[in-house]
């Protein structure tokens, strides 16, 4: 999918079962370290990807489904995934490093 926003659907582990999507290709930090996500209640908000993994579980489809209609809503175009790459996270680190540069010069 080109131009598609890669989103991972967890659910917490609180008992809640709250859905949140996690943007491992989008810095929320000027060093990439965090990724972009979003929840319902909250709305946008910077993670730690790794730390949100281990505290979580996937979420289904049927779990996830208002969530993604939420987001499309926005405006994003969604490619859904399990599970980051090593790939992902290193774009979000180049686009992190990318902005910063840009924020100098100006």
């Amino acid at each position: 999918m080109s131009n598609a926003t890669v989103v991972i659907f967890r659910k917490d582990r609180t008992g809640h079962k709250d859905c949140f999507a996690l943007f491992p290709e989008c810095p929320a930090d000027v060093d990439g370290l965090y990724c972009t996500a979003y929840q319902s209640i909250g709305q946008h908000c910077s993670a730690d990807y790794h730390g949100c993994i281990a505290a979580s579980d996937p979420a289904s489809p049927d779990e996830y489904a208002d969530l993604f209609e939420e987001l499309e809503r926005r405006g994003y175009h969604l490619e859904v995934r399990r599970r980051a790459t090593a790939v992902m996270h290193e774009r979000r680190r180049a686009l992190a490093m990318l902005w910063s540069e840009r924020r100098k010069r100006a």
